[in-house]
């Protein structure tokens, strides 16, 4: 059987290797994780792969994944194609009708079912939904200078919660909508904390381009590995959580407070670094807790 395993280690040290993640495994098991997967961790086709063999892997084992996606890169390049100029305000991408429905096309449908397609080929059973699907996810505008970017207003994870006793992965875009028809731009790290918290998420697991939080951005060696909300909180008023990561440490803190009990930022261009998180004791990334205490 073909693997990508090291030569050298041998069938004893494989069967050692599975028996140290056993903890883990029954730690896990029957539970739910949310994986955010998006923007330029997904450019990389190799480690896309790799991504979708953890998935699958964690559900074969017992673990209830969910993975939530976005696809700015993507949306980009489509808007390029058809030559319209991407326009971002505050970090926001400016979304007019025309590029509501460029954002729909991309997520809910290239993207979505090219990763629903990558887990059935690794062995996964996975189904695609879009925040639309049973109006899972409904939104209003956030800000009329953003044009169509939803704020959600509400989340109906029952078509998630009917997969996930079925056996399937749901993979859902963030695209919302509201009850008159209109089709919303939804920041998947907003989206995905929203959506961890209504299932009650073990974890929420957000995969992107950096290795979590530094205290110095230009020493990947100073990361911090587990923080609380206060300590969070005083690295905003520091100055050391800034730029880009503003937000998404925010919506990691909403995912605790509305019933997750973890989320971990994750270096999503690290092959197999799901994994490496979630089962062996050197764990990968920044954990953030409600409190000091909690693991």
């Amino acid at each position: 059987m073909e693997n990508n395993l090291p030569i050298e280690i041998s069938n004893a040290q494989r069967a050692v290797i599975l028996t140290q993640a056993l903890p883990y495994i029954q730690k896990y098991y029957g539970k739910i994780v949310v994986v955010k997967y998006g923007g330029n961790a997904m450019i990389n086709d190799s480690l896309k792969e790799q991504v979708m063999e953890d998935i699958v892997l964690l559900s074969l084992i017992g673990v209830k994944v969910v993975l939530v996606h976005g696809g700015g890169p993507e949306i980009t390049d489509m808007l390029k194609r058809v030559g319209k100029e991407s326009v971002f305000c505050d970090g926001l991408r400016v979304t007019d009708r025309e590029t509501a429905e460029i954002v729909q096309m991309v997520l809910a449908g290239k993207i979505n079912k090219s990763l629903v397609n990558m887990l059935e080929i690794k062995g996964g059973r996975a189904i695609g939904l879009s925040g639309m699907d049973g109006h899972m996810l409904r939104a209003e505008m956030k800000d009329e200078r953003l044009g169509f970017v939803g704020r959600i207003t509400e989340v109906d994870v029952t078509p998630i919660s009917d997969l996930l006793e079925r056996g399937y992965i749901p993979v859902v875009s963030t695209v919302g909508c509201d009850t008159e028809g209109n089709i919303y731009n939804i920041n998947a790290d907003t989206a995905a904390a929203r959506i961890a918290g209504a299932l009650s998420a073990e974890r929420l697991f957000t995969m992107t381009d950096i290795e979590g939080i530094l205290r110095d951005r230009s020493d990947p060696a100073s990361i911090i590995s587990k923080i609380d909300i206060a300590g969070a909180r005083a690295l905003f008023e520091s100055g050391v959580i800034s730029g880009g990561m503003i937000p998404k440490v925010e919506c990691c803190i909403e995912a605790i407070e509305r019933g997750v009990k973890s989320v971990i930022i994750l270096d999503g261009r690290v092959p197999h670094e799901l994994l490496i998180e979630m089962l062996t004791d050197e764990g990968a990334g920044t954990m953030i807790v409600r409190d000091e205490n909690d693991e």
